[in-house]
């Protein structure tokens, strides 16, 4: 079968996905685009692939199948939805956008397209949290009431100065803040994780930068389960504590910090590891996910449906925030 063959639009953070695109099997790197052609071009002659400076050129080409976008956040859906008109398969990399509209612009505009539609959650191909989701859903550790998130990083203020564009990161309509840039990966674990989540109150403030968005976030979730989550990301923190997650049920808890399982106790079972949860075999990245969903037509694991939901729930807390009222969703 010939290689599911890729390009990806965005060269710094999708320098990374690039390169796992020119070494995975059954995938070929075609192109990378990036408007700084000094930029595209390093990457290009690195990765022994073409290189464009105008996307729509690159979405012109007939030997690309999928498109990656890997753009500021704000510009996600947009570029996906160019990529879906085009007729390419296309995944984007986390939060699906800063805009819940446009999530589901994107979603309607891939199903009319008949292309493939993927978010790229990293935390999911993890088999770990695999075990992590199966434990919590199939009541491993029984009727859960409670979960806490917790991510307390550092950003400098170059980090938001920076980039190219320089300052995007600081920009509403191109990043969001802690919750909607660095905290997504969490919110979209502990969702996931724990279920439909039904109201949300939160808080948002910018403490310690000179950005636009937020740089601290608080939140209350209350999940349609009846359990209830306590939420906190920030980037402010000195120094970077890293980020956490608990998670208590009627017969035990869950511990997770920093991508590892810390602490697995279940009541009455003292030899309980949870290595003895079984879990399928499936793709290790977002590249193998888009080669098997192409070539095999197998789901892929985290589709437009479920990228959104993470988009919902940091624009909850910020409208909550803005309001004062909780937010159902």
């Amino acid at each position: 079968m010939a290689d599911v063959r890729f390009g990806i639009v965005g060269t710094g953070m999708g320098a990374s996905r690039a390169e796992t695109a020119s070494k995975t099997a059954g995938a070929k790197l075609v192109c990378v685009c990036d408007f700084v052609e000094e930029r595209a071009k390093a990457l290009a002659n690195k990765l022994g692939c073409e290189y464009e400076t105008s996307y729509e050129k690159m979405l012109e080409r007939d030997d690309i199948d999928v498109v990656g976008v890997m753009t500021p956040s704000g510009m996600h859906a947009d570029f996906s939805i160019m990529a879906a008109k085009a007729g390419k398969h296309v995944y984007t990399t986390k939060p699906m956008d800063i805009l819940v509209e446009k999530c589901d612009e994107l979603i309607e505009t891939a199903k009319k397209a008949g292309v493939i539609l993927a978010v790229d959650f990293g935390e999911r191909y993890s088999a770990s949290n695999k075990r992590v989701h199966k434990a919590i859903q199939t009541g491993v550790l029984g009727r859960m009431f409670l979960a806490d998130l917790r991510m307390k990083w550092f950003r400098d203020q170059s980090y938001y100065d920076g980039g190219s564009p320089a300052g995007w990161r600081s920009k509403r309509r191109y990043e969001g803040g802690s919750a909607a840039n660095q905290g997504v990966h969490f919110i979209d674990l502990i969702q996931w994780f724990m279920g439909p989540v039904k109201t949300v109150i939160g808080k948002s403030a910018t403490m310690n930068h000179n950005i636009e968005t937020e740089d601290l976030s608080v939140a209350i979730l209350e999940f349609a389960s009846g359990a209830y989550g306590v939420l906190q990301t920030t980037t402010c923190s000195i120094p970077n504590i890293g980020s956490s997650l608990e998670f208590s049920g009627s017969n035990g808890t869950l511990s997770w910090r920093d991508s590892k399982v810390e602490m697995y106790h279940i009541e009455g079972k003292p030899d309980a590891k949870l290595e003895d949860i079984e879990v399928e075999s499936g793709p290790s990245n977002i590249i193998e996910d888009m080669v098997s969903a192409v070539t095999k037509g197998t789901p892929v694991v985290c589709d437009g449906n479920e990228g959104r939901k993470s988009v919902v729930i940091f624009n909850a807390i910020y409208e909550s925030s803005k309001t004062g009222k909780p937010v159902n969703l």
